[in-house]
């Protein structure tokens, strides 16, 4: 796949993916006759799991640091499996704190619809 075809699929900009390959978030891509990269299925997978990881709130600093373990072969295994319980734990924090920003939202959005309601009442006065 070229990279317009990977950006176009994973919903990511050239720069993006480019920046992904620079700082070893993906491996390097292999480039065709003319120089232009040419994207496997292994490729895109790592770019699925970036993509997927970063939407969690992973940090790229984290990232780079599980990319580096796994380039280093079985014996990171636990290490990285660790790495990624912490940062489990640290995204069921940051749904629980989005959870309670939601439900405030939702209590102030049915105040203003209850307000809304009672203002229309108010000004529908029955004939005398």
């Amino acid at each position: 796949m070229t990279i317009a075809e990977v950006c176009e699929k994973y919903d990511l900009s050239q720069d993006t993916l480019r920046y992904y390959e620079r700082i070893g978030l993906i491996p390097r891509v292999n480039r065709n006759k003319s120089g232009i990269r040419d994207y496997t299925e292994e490729d895109c997978r790592w770019v699925e799991f970036i993509k997927c990881m970063r939407s969690a709130g992973l940090p790229i600093e984290v990232l780079i640091e599980y990319v580096t373990l796994f380039q280093q072969g079985e014996e990171t295994a636990q290490v990285r499996k660790e790495l990624l319980i912490e940062q489990r734990k640290q995204l069921m924090i940051r749904m629980k704190d989005m959870q309670k920003t939601l439900e405030r939202l939702n209590d102030k959005i049915t105040r203003y619809e209850q307000a809304v309601v009672g203002a229309e009442k108010a000004l529908k006065r029955p004939e005398d």
